[in-house]
């Protein structure tokens, strides 16, 4: 069987297989279809040490390389169910790709196919490191323009909006740090807010109010974001009758992230939104291990999940050699 299995084939993941290769344990990581996580739909990355500058996808390309030369085997394909109810853990991914291909992973010890069709594998570690993916509005011409004036994050981008003017979306704590975090770069911020109340905290709130740099657009919803090739102005829907046409060049939707922890329900604890709870990475069951996006819910950035990573890559092995079960 499997020392360890890695779910997910993000900064964190990649970074758990580089160290789990490095201690011989021989990961085989499920990086997911299509795989990468959020840091493939990032266009240009400034803020990882060492690179002044590089695109998202190819960071991720390089992470998966580095682990690879050290052992790592990556197959792009989803886990569709798992059971950590008995060990060693039960792991299932479709039967869509060929036998030939599975064989040269040189996978460890027996696979069959479950009754519902689906392939078994088994393991004696695992690390959970799915991610989380931020919630967007749902309109076209956003999925259309993201990377192209079209963000989630502030602390990634905001730094291409030097001196413009943009528009934050959303009235919770989030979206105000995002807010506050764009003014130390752009001109203008514009805070756009469905309600006529924020429901973020006080203290965050009284940030905002006195930030001379920040406007806030009450009860207003989105209509659509204008521009072709990039990010020209949103038109606004106010008060549900009135319209209003805002020119800005960036739009950073905070609404908020969802944990992509469905598949692990009933599995491992987790709090109220769905992020894993871990003590030392170690979950609520001994031997499955959570790193990266969705453990934490505070900061989602690139190089503090791989540093999650990491971590559960050590603490893996500590169990395992605890354990008495690696070969």
């Amino acid at each position: 069987m499997e020392n360890v299995v890695i779910i997910g084939g993000g900064p964190a993941g990649l970074a758990a297989a580089l160290y789990t290769a490095r201690a011989g344990l021989s990961p085989l990581v499920f990086g997911g279809s299509p795989p990468g996580g959020q840091l493939t739909l990032t266009t240009e990355v400034e803020n990882y040490l060492g690179f002044e500058s590089i695109f998202g996808a190819e960071l991720i390309e390089k992470f998966r390389n580095h682990a690879k030369k050290f052992g790592a085997r990556i197959v792009d394909e989803n886990v569709v169910k798992v059971d950590f109810s008995k060990r060693p853990f039960e792991i299932y991914i479709n039967e869509s790709f060929d036998a030939a291909f599975l064989d040269r992973l040189t996978l460890k010890g027996p696979r069959r196919l479950s009754k519902n069709g689906h392939l078994q594998l088994l393991s004696r570690s695992i690390i959970i490191a799915t991610g989380a993916k931020a919630v967007w509005l749902g309109l076209e011409s956003e999925k259309r323009l993201r990377g192209k004036g079209v963000s989630a994050c502030a602390t990634c981008d905001g730094f291409f909006f030097k001196n413009k003017k943009v528009a934050v979306v959303g009235g919770g704590d989030m979206a105000l740090e995002e807010a506050l975090t764009l003014t130390r770069f752009v001109e203008k911020v514009y805070i756009i807010h469905r309600r006529d109340q924020f429901k973020a905290s006080k203290i965050m709130q009284k940030k905002v109010f006195e930030n001379k740099k920040i406007e806030i657009i009450w009860n207003g919803a989105v209509e659509e974001i204008l521009g072709e090739k990039k990010v020209e102005g949103v038109k606004l829907k106010i008060l549900n009758f009135k319209f209003k046409i805002l020119p800005i060049e960036g739009v950073f939707v905070a609404i908020g992230h969802r944990p992509e922890t469905e598949l692990f329900n009933g599995q491992v604890k987790t709090d109220e939104s769905g992020y894993i709870l871990v003590n030392q990475f170690m979950t609520s069951v001994p031997g499955v291990f959570a790193a990266g996006d969705c453990v934490d819910r505070l900061y989602q950035q690139a190089s503090y999940a791989m540093g999650m990573g990491v971590g559960a890559a050590l603490e893996v092995e500590r169990w395992l050699a605890s354990q008495n079960t690696t070969s």
